[in-house]
């Protein structure tokens, strides 16, 4: 007989990391690849960070920290938020966490039970939904749209005959790049307060921003759980050092889980973390350059008559229609990959119900990657078409 193999393992896969493995498998052939699918900087962290990695490697034990994270680290995250959006935020209501990854986990562990119903737009991140399940909470998708902005709107939360107990919102969003506005997202804050609901709010791409700077859920409502990371605008990806804001009612509950499940963030990393508040100068170029692929991929496509996408306001993606073409996106992609070497994320990644019509694309790297990808893609269609 064989032994037990928990459900709570049997979630979908994450898609783009299949891309990227055979994207790699393509450069172990010897062949070139393209890559358009990552979600994280092309750059390394910034030299602050990596001076202040090196001397804490020859001056520092690098044990166990508390839980909740390094003072000092904390104290300049709670500084960020008073200079980046004029909240005061209590030290001790930030937890520093392994990525935001760990961040999700604590909070859903933290504030819903097994059975409880958590809305999130469709399309959005596959973690939210694949970590929820395994933790057999429910995820509710809201199927956002070109009319929305891909974002949630508190009428959605109307449509809903069952009582829900969160809602998740990311602005700058993956995979749509849209960001919700203050009014729209104080809206959304009053909606959830009324019919108590908690309000998680992934911040982790403010930062990279091409027009309006993101706000904080924390403005108009303090009892949201805010993550955030040092991965995307502070360019720290493998790092993976992230955090949390908690509201007081469950901070006891986030430091039991955390004191259990993880001990605490990399020592190296939150040392290291320390530094990259004083590297504006450097992170700001990586933006600029985000914002110059941008205008390159959004201006390419257009060529490419690949008109129907989201308005990619920040992070570095744009999130296109190609349903004129494929009802199939994860086939599509996989044929680009294998014929161009240009590797992409299906849609299907990040909308299970519409995301076959969907294409995901990173401008993340070098401009020069960008202009060759939107060349071979253009060469590519005039074929597929």
């Amino acid at each position: 007989m064989p032994l037990k193999i928990s459900d709570r393992g049997a979630v979908p896969p994450f898609i783009v990391m299949d891309v990227l493995r055979a994207a790699n498998q393509r450069q172990a052939e010897g062949r070139d690849v393209l890559h358009l699918e990552l979600g994280q900087p092309a750059t390394s962290a910034p030299q602050g960070v990596i001076a202040a990695a090196k001397r804490a490697i020859d001056t520092d034990p690098i044990g166990y920290t508390e839980a909740f994270g390094l003072p000092e680290l904390r104290q300049r995250i709670a500084g960020w938020y008073k200079s980046e959006y004029d909240v005061d935020v209590p030290t001790d209501r930030i937890v520093v966490t392994t990525g935001s990854s760990a961040g999700f986990v604590l909070a859903f562990l933290s504030a819903f039970d097994a059975g409880d119903r958590i809305a999130l737009a469709d399309p959005g991140y596959p973690g939210y939904r694949n970590i929820l399940h395994s933790l057999n909470v429910t995820p509710v998708g809201l199927a956002a749209s070109q009319e929305t902005r891909f974002q949630p709107v508190p009428e959605m939360l109307d449509g809903e005959k069952d009582a829900l107990d969160g809602l998740i919102v990311a602005s700058p969003s993956n995979p749509a790049g849209t960001m919700i506005s203050a009014p729209e997202l104080e809206r959304l804050a009053d909606a959830c307060r009324e019919r108590e609901i908690r309000l998680i709010s992934d911040e982790i791409y403010h930062g990279i921003c091409y027009g309006e700077p993101g706000e904080t859920a924390l403005k108009f409502d303090q009892r949201s759980i805010i993550i955030s990371s040092f991965s995307k605008y502070f360019s720290m990806t493998g790092w993976r050092i992230g955090w949390m804001v908690v509201p007081e009612e469950l901070l006891r509950s986030v430091e039991c889980l955390a004191q259990n499940i993880y001990i605490s963030a990399p020592t190296l990393s939150q040392l290291a973390a320390i530094a990259a508040f004083d590297c504006r100068e450097e992170l700001d170029r990586n933006v600029a350059r985000y914002a110059a692929n941008r205008t390159v991929l959004l201006d390419g496509l257009s060529e490419l008559g690949l008109n129907r996408r989201a308005p990619a306001d920040g992070a570095f993606y744009v999130y296109a229609d190609v349903g004129d073409l494929t009802n199939d996106s994860e086939a599509f992609c996989r044929t680009l990959l294998n014929e161009t070497g240009v590797a992409i994320t299906p849609g299907i990644d990040f909308d299970p119900g519409r995301g076959n019509r969907y294409i995901r694309l990173s401008f993340s790297g070098a401009t020069g990657d960008i202009e060759k990808a939107v060349e071979r893609m253009g060469d590519w269609l005039s074929r597929y078409r």
